[in-house]
């Protein structure tokens, strides 16, 4: 048998084809990886000015012990900031709850707790995250991140 270029022809070209399509592939799979990370990247950013959030708020309360331990701080869940009034600890909880708005969106689902019972406080931030999980546009993916102390 003799080789005969004639039968060759084209061979080359439908290489070349598959190659860029199985390269187009991976771009495409390496283009979806970027947008989980970026995704996944806010998330964690958002969970962190959460926890920055709680620990802003237990701050002002140990700077205002005393109206702390009587309970001024406690807050029911609240994602209105509160009238502004003339005490140091409405104050600190107004400025708080617009905090979290300006962090971590200013959504109905932006919320704030603060619980004492004597010196021991929990504070709750509630926000919605359903960008990190995809579901921008198919409704809330609350998340809670609470912290508990002692005053």
């Amino acid at each position: 048998m003799q080789f005969s270029p004639a039968g060759q022809q084209g061979a080359g070209l439908l290489e070349v084809m598959i190659s860029i399509l199985i390269m187009g592939i991976g771009l495409l799979g390496i283009a979806a990886m970027q947008a989980t990370a970026l995704r996944n990247s806010q998330s964690s950013l958002e969970r962190s000015q959460a926890v920055i959030q709680t620990y802003t708020i237990l701050e002002s309360m140990r700077a205002n012990r005393t109206a702390a331990l009587a309970g001024e701080y406690n807050l029911a869940q609240t994602c209105d900031p509160p009238a502004a009034n003339a005490t140091l600890a409405q104050s600190d909880m107004r400025a708080w709850i617009t905090s979290l708005e300006q962090t971590l969106g200013n959504t109905a689902n932006t919320c704030g707790t603060i619980a004492c019972n004597g010196a021991d406080c929990t504070v709750t931030v509630q926000w919605d995250d359903s960008r990190a999980t995809g579901n921008a546009g198919a409704g809330a993916a609350n998340y809670r991140v609470a912290t508990r102390t002692q005053l």
